[in-house]
C-alpha cells in the first residue's frame, strides 16, 4: 500500500477530551474518529488492526472446536422478558417498538438468541457438546461513554457459548476456553491477569474476567503477589478487625454544622473507623440504607449485586424519610425502612451515627440493638494494604482493563427458555451452558496502552496492520525512489504486507508518523546511506537499528517479519 493513494489522516495532537493514551494514540494515528458519544468509525488502519484480531481469535475458537454463527442484532422483546433480562439491564439496553407496536431491542449480549436456538435444534444427549461462537456488533446505552474505545455503546464483541449434558461436561468446556483465551491475549501481546468476578446481570455460577493492568483501566482488581489471590474489586475480600467500642446507653450530641465524616470524627474526637456511614438508595421506588465503616467506601459493583438497579436518593428525598438534611441520617430510631450493611459492621458496639436532626449526632451505637438490618452483605471497597484472606499478606489494589469474560451459566437460561434434551434414560433435562465473551476494540486499546510510550507505538506483530514500512527520504532522488520500489516489490511478492511513504514530504513528518504508525520493521533508504551501500533497518520489537547491505536487504527484511 502506498500511502499517497492511502487515507491514514494523522495529527500532531489530540483533542483535549481524548485523556488517556490510547484514546490519544489512535486519534492521533488517525486510526479511528469519534461519530456520536459512544460510537466510533474505524477508519482503512484501524480497520486493518480490528481484522487481525478477529482473525486471530476466529483461530483460536476454531481450533477447539467452537463453530462460527452470526446471529441478528435485532431482538423481539418477549425473548429479554422470558429471560428476565428485560428488566435486569434496564436503561442499558437500547429499547423500541417497531411499526407494527412490537417492543425489540439491540442485543447488548446474545444469552436469549443463542439459547433460543438450541432449544429449537439440540433433542438428544447425542447432540451434546456443542460450542458456538460469533464476532458480532453489540450495543449498550452506557451512561457516560468515556475513554475512546474502552466505554462506548456500540462494539464489536466475540461471544462464545457451550452446551454440555452435564457440570462435567461444562467443566471441560470452559477449560477449553479458557485455554484459547490465553493464547489468543498472549498472541495479541497482552500480559492478563485472570480474576474472579461477578456474574452482575448475566447470572449462573463462576466466572473470571481477563485483566489488562493499565493506569487507565476502567475496573479495579485486588491480588495478593504471596499467595496468587486475585479478584475483581466487585467480589473482594480482605481480613479486617472489627471495630468496638464501650457498651452505652444511646446519646444524642450536638455536632453544629459538622456533616462529613472527618468533620464529625474530629469533633467527637473518635477515630473515623468508629462512625456508620449511612447512605440512603433507591431501588425499586423503596428507600434502602446502606451502611459502611466511616473508614470505608461503597463499591458500586457489590451495592448492584446487592440491591440491584439502583440510585442514590436526592435531598428532599433524604429529608422526606429522615427529617434531616445529608450528613445527619442514620436508620436508628426509624421504622418501615429497609436496611442492609457490610460484615465489618455486624456486632459492633460504641459506634457514631446520625441521628436524624440536622447538627446532632448519635453516640453509643449498637449495630444488634439500635439498627435493624435486614442483611448483612458485602459493600466495601478493598483498600491497598490489607491482609489477604487467603494467606495474611498485604493486599494491592490496581487500574486494569477487562478484555475477556467468561462464565459457567449453568441452567440459568436453558429451564426459562426451554433448551432441554433427552438423556440416555429418555429423560428430559436442561442443557448446561457456558457463556465467554471478548471484547475486540478492548484488545487493540489494551495493545496501545501496553505498547504506546505516550511518542512512539509499537504493534505486536500479529495486531499490526502493516509488517514493514519502507521509507524512502528523497522521492525525488532516483536511487533512493529506485531502491524503495525494488523492496516493496520484492515484499509484496513475498506476501509481506507493506506499508511505503512514498510522499514528497519532510523527513520528520514521515518518522512522526512512522512513531503513531506503530509498525513492527521500519526501513529507512536515504542518499546518504546508499553511497555507502546501506540502509538502516530498524525492529521496533527489539529496538534494535541495524546497517544492511543493499545487496541482502530484501531477504534480512523478510527474515525479520517471519521470525518467531
Amino acid at each position: 500500500m502506498r500511502i499517497t493513494n492511502y487515507f491514514a489522516p494523522t495529527r500532531k495532537e489530540a483533542p483535549k477530551d481524548a485523556e488517556i493514551p490510547s484514546h490519544q494514540m489512535m486519534l492521533r494515528a488517525g486510526l479511528i474518529r469519534q461519530h456520536v458519544a459512544g460510537a466510533y468509525a474505524m477508519l482503512p488502519m484501524g480497520w486493518r488492526i480490528i481484522k487481525n484480531i478477529m482473525n486471530l481469535v476466529r483461530e483460536e475458537m476454531d481450533a477447539i472446536g467452537c463453530h462460527e454463527f452470526y446471529l441478528p442484532a435485532l431482538s423481539p422483546g418477549d425473548l429479554w422478558q422470558k429471560s428476565g433480562r428485560w428488566e435486569t439491564f434496564g436503561d442499558d439496553m437500547f429499547k423500541f417498538k417497531d411499526r407494527k407496536g412490537r417492543e425489540m431491542c439491540l442485543a447488548p449480549t446474545h444469552e436469549e438468541v443463542f439459547t433460543e436456538l438450541a432449544a429449537n435444534e439440540i433433542q438428544s444427549y447425542r447432540d451434546l457438546p456443542k460450542m458456538w461462537y460469533q464476532i458480532q456488533t453489540k450495543f449498550r446505552d452506557e451512561v457516560r461513554p468515556r475513554s475512546g474505545l474502552l466505554r462506548v455503546r456500540q462494539f464489536f464483541m466475540k461471544d462464545a457459548y457451550s452446551f454440555d449434558a452435564s457440570q462435567e461436561g461444562l467443566d471441560k468446556s470452559y477449560a477449553l476456553q479458557r485455554e484459547a483465551y490465553l493464547r489468543i491475549f498472549e498472541r495479541s501481546g497482552l500480559n492478563v491477569k485472570v480474576v474472579r468476578a461477578s456474574s452482575g446481570a448475566m447470572g449462573g455460577g463462576d466466572c473470571e474476567e481477563f485483566m489488562v493492568l493499565s493506569p487507565s483501566g476502567d475496573d479495579e482488581i485486588v491480588n495478593c503477589s504471596s499467595c496468587g489471590y486475585a479478584s475483581n474489586q466487585e467480589v473482594a475480600d480482605s481480613k479486617i478487625e472489627k471495630v468496638f467500642g464501650d457498651a452505652t446507653d444511646l446519646e444524642k450530641v450536638p455536632t453544629p454544622g459538622k456533616r462529613t465524616i472527618k468533620e464529625v470524627a474530629s469533633y467527637l474526637k473518635v477515630d473515623t473507623s468508629r462512625l456508620v456511614k449511612s447512605l440512603l438508595y433507591v431501588s425499586n421506588k423503596e428507600s434502602v440504607f446502606v451502611l459502611v465503616r466511616g473508614d470505608h467506601q461503597v463499591d458500586n459493583g457489590k451495592l448492584e449485586a446487592a440491591l440491584g438497579e439502583c440510585r442514590p436518593a436526592e435531598a428532599d428525598e433524604v429529608k422526606k424519610v429522615t427529617g434531616a438534611d445529608i450528613g445527619f441520617i442514620s436508620p436508628v430510631g426509624l421504622k418501615d425502612v429497609r436496611v442492609i450493611a457490610d460484615p465489618s459492621l455486624q456486632g459492633c458496639l460504641g459506634l457514631v451515627a446520625g441521628a436524624n436532626e440536622n447538627d446532632f449526632h448519635f453516640m453509643g451505637v449498637d449495630m444488634s440493638r439500635d439498627i435493624e438490618v435486614e442483611s448483612y452483605v458485602p459493600l466495601r471497597t478493598v483498600d491497598a494494604g490489607e491482609e489477604c484472606l487467603e494467606c495474611g499478606e498485604k493486599l494491592e489494589v490496581s487500574r486494569a482493563i477487562e478484555v475477556g469474560h467468561i462464565f459457567k451459566l449453568g441452567t440459568r437460561y436453558s429451564k426459562v427458555l426451554g433448551a432441554t434434551f433427552l438423556d440416555e434414560n429418555g429423560d428430559e433435562k436442561p442443557v448446561t451452558m457456558g457463556s465467554y465473551g471478548i471484547g475486540i476494540e478492548r484488545i487493540m486499546a489494551s495493545a496501545v496502552e501496553t505498547h504506546f510510550d505516550g511518542s512512539v507505538m509499537s504493534w505486536p506483530r500479529e495486531l499490526a496492520p502493516f509488517m514493514v514500512q519502507v521509507m524512502p527520504l528523497n522521492v525525488s532522488s532516483e536511487p533512493c525512489i529506485a531502491a524503495a520500489e525494488g523492496l516493496y516489490k520484492t515484499l509484496a511478492d513475498n506476501g509481506v504486507a507493506t506499508l511505503m511513504d512514498d510522499r514528497d514530504d519532510r523527513a520528520g513528518v514521515k518518522f512522526k508518523d512512522a512513531d503513531l504508525f506503530g509498525i513492527p520493521v521500519v526501513v529507512v533508504i536515504g542518499d546518504r546511506g546508499l553511497k555507502e551501500g546501506v540502509v538502516e533497518v530498524r525492529d521496533r520489537s527489539t529496538g534494535e537499528v541495524e546497517k544492511i547491505a543493499i545487496d541482502s536487504l530484501a531477504e534480512h527484511v523478510i527474515g525479520l517479519v517471519t521470525a518467531k
